[in-house]
């Protein structure tokens, strides 16, 4: 009980935390280069975009190199779009109400640590690429913010694993570390202890993620804004 009041904070300031950085980004850092439309289309294409994201997110591929409980989804592509048109604050609500969507669908397996990762990771990797691509919107900065953006995703998300979310799953499912670790080493010899398993299964697992989502985004982001952004 004392480790789920424990993450039930850790979610909520973490969440709060994210927002406020967000907004102060919006707010001090490229104000004049967001682009304004209405409370109600704002609403409406955070809205659509969260939940086409909550259906993504339910078909998981199974990666070869890693243990069955890494997973990759695309969800953060159309969180993404959402974010590159209408700014960060837009893509934290889109990614955490993604992440509800699929809850409510779903529900969780892993006692809400996988959702509350595929949150804050998706986070480290929208956030960064949206804030250099505000900064100044060119194709050049959208190439870069991408690239950003799965950087810090790839160096967030090793360290977040082995440091807090793979101690925390332990510790919320009763399951032994050795138990997890045995289970990356079945799948990969070179997987012996936690280091081991970030740096042959995490670190390749988001960077494949990223650089798929970057891609298709950057072929796809114009003509999605040509069809449903209308007024872009």
């Amino acid at each position: 009980m004392k480790g789920s009041i424990s993450f039930i904070i850790t979610c909520v300031v973490t969440i709060a935390v994210i927002y406020a950085v967000a907004k102060l980004f919006e707010v001090y850092g490229f104000k004049k280069n967001l682009r304004h439309t209405t409370t109600t289309k704002r609403i409406a294409y955070i809205a659509m975009f969260s939940a086409l994201g909550g259906v993504v997110m339910l078909f998981e591929i199974p990666l070869p190199f890693a243990p069955p409980f890494y997973k990759i989804d695309l969800s953060e592509l159309p969180v993404l779009m959402c974010t590159l048109y209408l700014g960060p604050v837009a893509g934290v609500t889109a990614e955490f109400l993604k992440v509800a969507v699929k809850l409510l669908i779903k529900g969780t397996s892993t006692a809400f640590v996988g959702d509350f990762a595929n949150f804050v990771v998706g986070i480290s990797f929208i956030l960064p690429a949206s804030i250099v691509y505000h900064y100044r919107k060119t194709r050049k900065t959208a190439v870069i913010g991408l690239i950003v953006g799965t950087l810090c995703m790839t160096v967030f998300g090793s360290l977040f694993n082995a440091f807090y979310l793979i101690p925390k799953f332990s510790e919320l499912f009763k399951l032994p570390v050795d138990a997890i670790i045995a289970m990356g080493n079945k799948v990969n010899s070179s997987i012996t202890d936690i280091n081991s398993l970030v740096l042959f299964a995490v670190v390749p697992f988001n960077l494949i993620k990223g650089t798929v989502v970057s891609i298709v985004t950057y072929l796809l982001y114009k003509r999605v804004e040509k069809i449903i952004f209308k007024e872009g």
